[in-house]
């Protein structure tokens, strides 16, 4: 008889128990009547594995913020209201013996991916999964990751916003009297590692700033539901090995910055538009090893969905080198949705990527190899060509 893998891993898994309960089935509400475990007698002779023991090798999955945007848009711009919220019952009990895939295990996402699949994507749907899985309905959802979900339901909006957390990082740093600015980052901070600690004082004076604490909680605001702090925190985020007080007062810029825009949120909306992209470049932006930086943002209804502005990985040598490197990688999270929209049945197309350089629009639609061109990797051209393809398809 073949035995599936997952079966493997749990056969014979036994969890220990705690005084308030399995500390696993606690944590991830794993249930008897979803059929993932049975109480059973320890068998002789065998010792039981802690949670922590057995599990020392999971793959937790991570979803990805684009994921979530992109379902919010889709669900405002047709109006759902299917938008809800649900948790499986929890049943405390005794040793345990795991008989299929559960949260943590490098199986348990195709698992669930199978099962869910097979599901409508309705109240139906829904009726059929608590079938299966022991279900409770919480309602409309208002949190998501720290995410306020609003509705307007007269004028079909619907709102992402992190205001209550912004607050929170303003209070944390001490910044909530701060006077507002009006841009995420002024035009005379000229930062580079050259701004780094020199003397004694200044590195004393550094150790006791919470820089990096700082930068990590303004990522998680620039990755959830700001796009207008991308190319801010890209810049402070490249010296926290090592940062000065010049970039600290990039950073305490910054969070003035969110001092005067704690409301600002992404807003949905119904529309008939596609997804449409952007992409720049800022050539030999960065003053260390000048590199040039990449920007995009794509948007479902004028509401940005997806953005990213990094530090290519290369040194490109011309303004269209470094334009080409950008779409390239515009393209690719292009490919990207537009997977994404097919595996929910949104037949939803990227109708445009704008770029503002003409040579490099033009080198996508003829591959000209002269002095001015050659050095750039054959290996990238073809990816463009391809992922045109692909999109337009």
């Amino acid at each position: 008889m073949r035995i599936k893998s997952h079966q493997i891993i749990l056969r014979r898994l036994a969890v220990k128990t705690q005084k308030n309960g399995c500390l696993l089935c606690k944590r991830d509400r794993i249930t008897p009547q979803n059929k993932t475990w049975d109480l059973v007698k320890l068998p002789k002779g065998k010792k039981t594995s802690s949670s922590r023991s057995g599990l020392h090798r999971c793959v937790l999955p991570v979803v990805k913020h684009s994921s979530i945007r992109a379902l919010l848009g889709i669900v405002a711009m047709h109006d759902c209201r299917g938008l809800r919220g649900f948790y499986s019952l929890r049943k405390r009990g005794l040793c345990s013996l795991a008989e299929k895939s559960f949260y943590g295990l490098k199986q348990s996402p195709r698992q669930w991916y199978k099962s869910s699949k097979r599901q409508r994507r309705d109240k139906k749907g829904q009726s059929q999964l608590s079938e299966e899985f022991e279900m409770k309905d919480l309602g409309p959802a208002k949190k998501i990751l720290g995410m306020e979900i609003l509705r307007d339901r007269k004028t079909s909006k619907l709102y992402l916003s992190q205001k209550g957390y912004i607050e929170k990082l303003l209070f944390r740093f001490n910044m909530r009297s701060a006077k507002p600015v009006s841009t995420p980052l002024a035009a005379h901070f000229r930062l580079s590692s050259a701004l780094s600690p020199q003397s004694d004082d200044e590195i004393e004076y550094m150790s006791h700033v919470p820089y990096s604490s700082a930068v990590g909680s303004l990522m998680y605001a620039m990755v959830c539901s700001r796009p207008d702090l991308s190319y801010a925190v890209s810049a402070v985020s490249r010296y926290m090995a090592n940062p000065g007080k010049e970039h600290w007062k990039a950073v305490q810029w910054i969070l003035r910055y969110l001092r005067g825009t704690t409301d600002v949120c992404l807003q949905f909306g119904r529309t008939e538009d596609g997804v449409i992209g952007y992409v720049d470049a800022d050539f030999a932006g960065d003053l260390d090893r000048r590199r040039s930086l990449t920007g995009y943002v794509f948007t479902i209804g004028g509401c940005a969905i997806s953005w990213k502005a990094t530090l290519q990985t290369t040194v490109a040598l011309s303004t269209t080198e470094a334009e080409y490197m950008a779409i390239t990688e515009a393209c690719k999270e292009a490919i990207w949705l537009k997977g994404l929209f097919s595996e929910l049945n949104e037949d939803l197309q990227i109708s445009t990527v704008f770029c503002d350089s003409q040579s490099a629009i033009f080198l996508t639609k003829d591959q000209m190899f002269h002095e001015r061109t050659k050095h750039i990797d054959v290996g990238i051209i073809l990816f463009v060509i391809l992922l045109l393809v692909v999109i337009l398809l």
